[in-house]
């Protein structure tokens, strides 16, 4: 049995279907369509709401995203043989989630022929499982009709009269019908694919457009929320700065279009937008047969003219020891004719011994431009520390090359010009991608409670429910009802965030007098065991038994305690919802939290980051104002970091980033600051904001260009400052 990936389409039911038997009723199944691969449902006899809660499997390519599953519902004609069309949906493959995130979707059924008469609607899971399925797929359907096996089925095929041909006689009429405008559709669709084969052909891949930019006049944003690491705050200071200043400078001098515009073509960032910026990197793997007795504690440094990396040391003794750490330089700054390796052992007193050595001719380093293959890592035999080709025992692999920003080891290299940052602090100055956590809204339906028993049993409760998660804590109304079976049917609204760690924490409390609350009962809920929803459909509610010390259990069908206190609760996971983590006015995403739920991109935007200038010295040091400067870039789910120049007011990244967009009424937020972990300002580590920029997609044109310069604003006790100005690279292509 061989793990592969299965597509998972599980056929719940459909609801409202059209009569087609003559009798007011339908004999619906489905048939699900997916590469080619045909599978089908039982048919549920007599029934315009048919309920299958069938799981179909097909095998699943993940190169097939941009494909369509087609999930048609026929209704089977007995006795005459032959089925008929009760509608169809076709649903792309970008939108299937894994298991384990599916949930229940009902689609409206559609059209296939203009003349048909369609109504309903089905509900469908669809997912990917990587679990091991050992199915055996029904046969393709054949010419004959599918006879029953239940005595149920064979008894209405039996009851079937002459007088039954006759109404089916203007279902048969219908069919052919509909069989004329199939053909007709048949034709249209070969047309429509040979059609699509020849645009694949012709739209070949863009050349590279550094040599094309279009230019703009100041297009000053506002931004109000700081970029951090954590979720993004909203800050409505700035919003009618922001209204005055899109109105009067949002007029943008459009251009050069680029040529051949490839709509839908999504292509890799190629740092075809920034300058290029070549590196000298130097990959350090591991070592071994080193001339050591007993092990050693080596370690790696790499010298090219003033500028050394240093590999980490281990703390135990080893004969093969394995950095894997990359180390650039950059090309601009290279004052040497030859790179230098050294292998040394670490020792507690005086000096490290050496080891070995390994000198590079530069006029001899490859280059190496993406998306060429990287290049291998070889084998290098040590020299003696005076040189002149005299061999030691130990070998060292490592790679030498040249390239630019673009290549794989540029995020996680070790720079030059960052020698003097040591420890953790090298991690806080490399760029990074964050993806921000999918966030969903829990629906909490607090609907009634019984036999809630006060400490003083001489008196009725004032009951009410406090609900907590995490940091979020809401209450309902007190019962405006005495009494020990109180009912409020009131909703509570919480956001949650993906993974689910926190729990739903649900307290019935009594209100003794005004100042003082008696808790009754309280039980904690995971969140996975609550149901998500994508519609407005009801979910089942629940009764949970609550303690004042335990916690709560999904009630079984017979109470153990007949005299145990319970909630009355209707709990789902909101998908069909945008959460509002941002301000409407300035907001980079609009999606449902469903994936399901999504459309399809309508294109692509590309940012290269390439500087900035003028910025505000934002500590002393050595009585002279510095800054160690770094831009973030926040679109949708999307943040992005560039890596910390330091020292400079004047910094250069050339970095490209590239997002994917669903919606052209959004904002993109880049902003600038200041890195305060590597010289904390009064022992405080803190990022602070130099300024920050919006645009807005809706501004830019497709296809098109725009190189310009942002003035930075950000927000200070006095009012609003520009402070120095970043420049950015934009391609849109849609």
């Amino acid at each position: 049995m061989r793990q592969t990936a299965k597509l998972v389409v599980h056929v719940v039911d459909a609801q409202h279907l059209m009569p087609r038997d003559g009798q007011g009723s339908a004999s619906p199944f489905v048939e699900v369509d997916f590469l080619n691969q045909l599978s089908k449902t039982r048919t549920v006899p007599k029934s315009l709401n048919p309920v299958w809660n069938q799981k179909l499997y097909f095998d699943y390519d993940p190169t097939a995203i941009n494909h369509y599953i087609e999930v048609s519902v026929y209704h089977e004609r007995r006795p005459v043989p032959g089925r008929s069309l009760l509608g169809r949906v076709k649903i792309s493959c970008s939108n299937i989630v894994y298991e384990g995130d599916q949930v229940y979707q009902r689609f409206p059924l559609e059209k296939k022929w203009l003349i048909s008469s369609i109504k309903g609607e089905i509900g469908l899971k669809l997912y990917i499982s990587f679990s091991e399925q050992d199915q055996t797929f029904p046969p393709l359907f054949p010419s004959k009709p599918i006879t029953s096996s239940t005595q149920t089925e064979e008894n209405i095929a039996h009851l079937e009269t002459e007088d039954s041909l006759e109404r089916f006689a203007s279902a048969e009429q219908e069919d052919l019908a509909d069989s004329a405008c199939e053909d007709e559709e048949k034709k249209e669709e070969v047309k429509e694919a040979v059609q699509k084969l020849q645009r694949q052909e012709v739209f070949a891949r863009p050349a590279p457009m550094h040599s094309i930019r279009l230019r703009s006049r100041e297009n000053p944003q506002d931004a109000n929320k700081p970029l951090s690491r954590g979720h993004p705050r909203n800050n409505n200071h700035l919003q009618s700065y922001a209204d005055t200043e899109a109105n009067d400078d949002m007029n943008l001098d459009l251009g050069e279009r680029l040529p051949n515009p490839v709509v839908g073509e999504r292509f890799t960032g190629t740092y075809d937008l920034v300058e290029q910026m070549f590196y000298l990197y130097v990959r350090v793997v591991r070592a071994k047969e080193l001339s050591t007795a007993g092990g050693s504690d080596p370690y790696v440094e790499v010298k090219l003219g003033n500028y050394m990396g240093r590999t980490k040391n281990f703390d135990k003794k080893t004969i093969v020891p394995e950095w894997n750490q990359v180390f650039a330089f950059p090309k601009e700054r290279i004052q040497s004719s030859v790179l230098e390796v050294f292998v040394k052992d670490k020792e507690t007193l005086g000096r490290d011994d050496f080891l070995g050595k390994v000198v590079f001719d530069l006029n001899e380093i490859p280059t190496r431009v993406p998306p060429n293959s990287p290049l291998a890592p070889q084998w290098y035999r040590l020299e003696d520390w005076r040189g002149q080709g005299k061999v030691v025992r130990g070998e060292i692999m490592l790679a030498v090359w040249m390239g630019s920003q673009a290549d794989e080891a540029f995020p996680e290299a070790w720079y030059a010009d960052t020698a003097s940052v040591h420890g953790e602090g090298v991690f806080n100055i490399r760029s990074k991608v964050y993806v921000s956590p999918k966030l969903w809204y829990l629906r909490v339906n607090v609907i009634e409670a019984q036999d809630m028993i006060p400490s003083d049993r001489n008196r009725l409760p004032d009951v009410f429910v406090k609900a907590n998660v995490g940091m979020q804590t809401l209450k309902t109304s007190i019962c405006p009802m005495k009494t020990a079976n109180p009912l409020w049917n009131e909703d509570l609204l919480f956001v949650v965030a993906e993974p689910f760690e926190e729990q739903l924490v649900i307290t019935v409390e009594d209100r003794v007098h005004a100042s003082k609350d008696e808790v009754i009962g309280r039980i904690s809920l995971p969140m996975n065991m609550f149901e998500k929803r994508l519609d407005h459909r009801l979910v089942p509610s629940r009764w949970f038994n609550i303690d004042k010390y335990g916690h709560g259990v999904l009630e079984p069908n017979s109470r153990r305690n007949a005299f145990s206190s319970r909630i009355h609760l209707r709990i789902c996971l909101e998908g069909g919802y945008h959460v509002m983590d941002e301000s409407t006015m300035y907001i980079s995403d609009t999606r449902p939290t469903a994936r399901q739920l999504w459309k399809q991109p309508v294109g692509m935007l590309e940012i290269g980051i390439l500087g900035a200038k003028g910025l505000a010295p934002m500590k002393l040091e050595d009585s002279r104002g510095s800054t160690d400067a770094y831009c973030v870039a926040k679109y949708g789910q999307k943040w992005v970091r560039t890596r910390t120049i330091l020292d400079s007011l004047s910094p250069k990244w050339n970095e490209q980033y590239t997002w994917e967009v669903y919606d052209l009424c959004t904002v993109i937020t880049l902003g600038v600051f200041d890195n305060g972990h590597l010289r904390p300002v009064k022992g405080v580590s803190r990022d602070a904001t130099i300024g920050k920029v919006r645009i807005r997609l809706s501004t830019l044109e497709a296809d098109k260009i725009y190189t310009h310069s942002f003035p930075l604003l950000v927000l200070q006790p006095h009012g609003l400052k520009k402070t120095g100005s970043g420049r950015d690279t934009l391609l849109t292509w849609i």
